[in-house]
């Protein structure tokens, strides 16, 4: 079963048919969000995507409300801080990779104006050749995340099926 599928049998207020018709897919131009959306897809790794729409307030207000100038000065004591917080993901590699992906995107803003602009800027390439441009400038973004990602933002298609109702909405 596709998510489309499974959402679309969802009462409308469930976690994931909200994520499903008010996120998936729909392009993100904004570069706090955008980031807030590779934070999301890091912390997924190796768990249910159920666990992360259940966190995700309480990822976003450990993250800053993923404001990326905090995030890139968050030091051992903010880690600290975050590997106790029962509200979100408590995994070191993942915390420490967030913190240099802000960093990472910091320095993109300032040669790109933005971290949209510079993914923007690539235009139609591969997902392979994605997986090799994420991989060369972040941390902790295999195949899956980078897929993903870039799909749940908008920037490469298949977030939605040609069937689902959403996949209409999001045509440009």
């Amino acid at each position: 079963m596709s998510y489309c599928d499974y959402c679309n049998d969802l009462d409308e207020n469930n976690i994931h048919r909200i994520y499903h018709d008010e996120v998936y897919g729909q392009k993100c131009r904004d570069d706090q969000e955008l980031f807030g959306r590779l934070i999301l897809e890091i912390n997924q790794a190796g768990l249910s995507w159920s666990t992360i729409l259940k966190k995700s307030e309480s990822i976003r207000s450990a993250y800053a409300n993923f404001n990326i100038e905090q995030i890139a000065a968050f030091d051992e004591t903010k880690i600290n801080t975050l590997m106790n917080d029962t509200g979100i993901i408590r995994h070191r590699g993942k915390i420490e990779a967030i913190i240099h992906n802000a960093q990472r995107i910091l320095k993109i803003q300032e040669q790109y104006r933005s971290f949209f602009h510079w993914i923007e800027e690539k235009g139609e390439i591969t997902l392979e050749e994605w997986i090799k441009v994420f991989k060369k400038s972040f941390k902790f973004v295999g195949k899956e995340i980078v897929k993903e990602f870039l799909m749940g933002a908008g920037f490469i298609e298949g977030a939605h099926e040609s069937t689902c109702p959403m996949y209409k909405k999001l045509i440009p």
